[in-house]
C-alpha cells in the first residue's frame, strides 16, 4: 500500500507541475499580445499605407530639396540671351545680383551680390508641404520594396520675400504658380522599416 500511495503521489505531483507549467507558458503567450500590436511589429504604425504617414514620408523628402530657380548655374554668370538676360534682371532689381555689361560683344556678366550669398547658386525659393493626398495606387512589390504612387497637392512653404516680388514672379512664371496657389503633383514612396520613403 505504501508503494501505490507514494506512486500515486508522485503522479498527482506531475499532474500539478504540468499544469502550472502550462499556465505560466499559456501566460506568457497572452502578455506578448501587446507588444505584436505595437507599432512596427506589422503593417501599422509608420509603415501603414495611410494618407498621414505618406504626408510624413513626402514632407521629410522636399525638406531636403527645396524648389529653385537654377539647377546648374555656376557664378559668375555670362550670358547673351535676352530671355535668360531678363530673367537675371530681375534678381539684380531685388539685390541679389549684381551686373555688368561687356557691350563691345553683348554679353551680361551676373556676380553674386551680399544679399544673394546665403541663396547662390540655385536661389531656392521654399519646400513643398502637402495639403492633401487626393489618391495612391494599390501597394506592390517593385525592386525588392513596397511601393506606391500618391497624387497629392501643396503649397510652398517659407517663401524669401523676393521670390514674392512681381517682377521676379513675371520674370519666372513656374516659380510664380508654386508659390501662389494650391498645386497638384505625383510622387512614387517605398515602404521602409522606419516609415514611407522616396526611393534613392
Amino acid at each position: 500500500m505504501t508503494i501505490l500511495r507514494t506512486h500515486a503521489l508522485r503522479t498527482q505531483n506531475l499532474r500539478t507541475h504540468a499544469q502550472r507549467t502550462h499556465a505560466s507558458r499559456t501566460a506568457a503567450a497572452l502578455s506578448l499580445i501587446p507588444l505584436l500590436l505595437l507599432p512596427g511589429c506589422n503593417n501599422t504604425g509608420k509603415a501603414a499605407a495611410t494618407p498621414a504617414n505618406f504626408t510624413i514620408g513626402i514632407n521629410n523628402h522636399y525638406l531636403d530639396h527645396p524648389e529653385c530657380l537654377l539647377t546648374d548655374t555656376r557664378f559668375p554668370f555670362e550670358t547673351g540671351d535676352a530671355a535668360t538676360t531678363k530673367q537675371m534682371d530681375t534678381l539684380v532689381k531685388n539685390l541679389l545680383l549684381e551686373k555688368s555689361v561687356e557691350t563691345s560683344i553683348h554679353v551680361s556678366r551676373y556676380t553674386v551680390a551680399p544679399a544673394g550669398t546665403r541663396y547662390a547658386p540655385r536661389f531656392c525659393y521654399g519646400h513643398r508641404e502637402v495639403t492633401s493626398i487626393n489618391s495612391f495606387t494599390p501597394v506592390a512589390v517593385s525592386n525588392g520594396f513596397k511601393e506606391t504612387t500618391i497624387t497629392y497637392s501643396y503649397t510652398m512653404k517659407e517663401v524669401p520675400v523676393w521670390a514674392e516680388s512681381h517682377d521676379v514672379q513675371a520674370a519666372f512664371p513656374a516659380m510664380a504658380r508654386a508659390t501662389t496657389s494650391q498645386a497638384t503633383d505625383t510622387i512614387t514612396l517605398a515602404q521602409s522599416p522606419v516609415g514611407w520613403q522616396v526611393p534613392d
